[in-house]
């Protein structure tokens, strides 16, 4: 059976890496990408449509699409807390409320590991909102991933995140037992492991941690910007 795709985030890290598999997956007939910018790529099965997300319309969304959700940015690029709130979270819901409106059933989103509306910590704080919006929106399937460091060349390379992956593919083996969650994660991995839940279709809210990624992506991590 062949599908169609909605992305959101595609010029991410994690993004980039579902649209590229997204592509090449011959179940997926349609992949439609809302950006904010031109992706600057063509493919046959591609849309990519320039999207204002603070005024999206009914008309900007396909019917009956799988919904992939990655926006993200930080408070330092945004320029405040409501400005990461407005992506990481509105942003987010928006395209998910229409997506269902138009039929859409599944729905596989990037979140973080502690996300929770109870938590102190205003990022996580924030994740944990979203999810909660998005899963009161009834999608017949919910998944949200919630990794922790995510490996990867970013778009924009910063001197610290190349410190901080180090450190962290480091202390990866330290993190065992209850830590487990908090071990990084190649941004290829997760992606494949978020096409692969949805391929799944098992009705429910689910929310993956490490392990799941593992098991639902045991392929070994791709190379280049995975």
């Amino acid at each position: 059976m062949t599908r169609s795709a909605l992305l959101v985030g595609a010029t991410g890290l994690v993004g980039g890496q579902l649209l590229a598999r997204l592509l090449r997956d011959p179940r997926h007939e349609r992949v439609t990408v809302l950006a904010r910018r031109p992706l600057g790529l063509e493919h046959p099965r591609l849309d990519a449509r320039v999207v204002d997300f603070a005024s999206l319309g009914a008309e900007d969304v396909p019917a009956g699409a799988d919904v992939y959700g990655a926006l993200g940015t930080t408070i330092r690029q945004a320029g405040s807390q409501e400005a990461f709130r407005e992506v990481d979270q509105h942003h987010t819901v928006r395209v998910a409320a229409l997506a269902r409106e138009a039929g859409a059933e599944r729905i596989a989103v990037v979140s973080s590991v502690g996300a929770g509306s109870g938590s102190r910590a205003f990022y996580l704080r924030v994740k944990g909102d979203m999810e909660a919006e998005v899963t009161a929106l009834g999608f017949r399937q919910t998944e949200f991933f919630r990794p922790s460091f995510i490996l990867g060349r970013r778009p924009a390379h910063r001197f610290g995140e190349g410190l901080a992956s180090s450190a962290a593919t480091a202390l990866a083996p330290l993190l065992a037992g209850p830590a487990r969650p908090y071990r990084p994660v190649p941004a290829g991995r997760l992606a494949a492991a978020m096409i692969a839940a949805l391929a799944e279709d098992r009705p429910g809210v689910r929310v993956r941690t490490h392990e799941d990624f593992l098991a639902l992506a045991p392929e070994p991590a791709a190379t280049g910007r995975a």
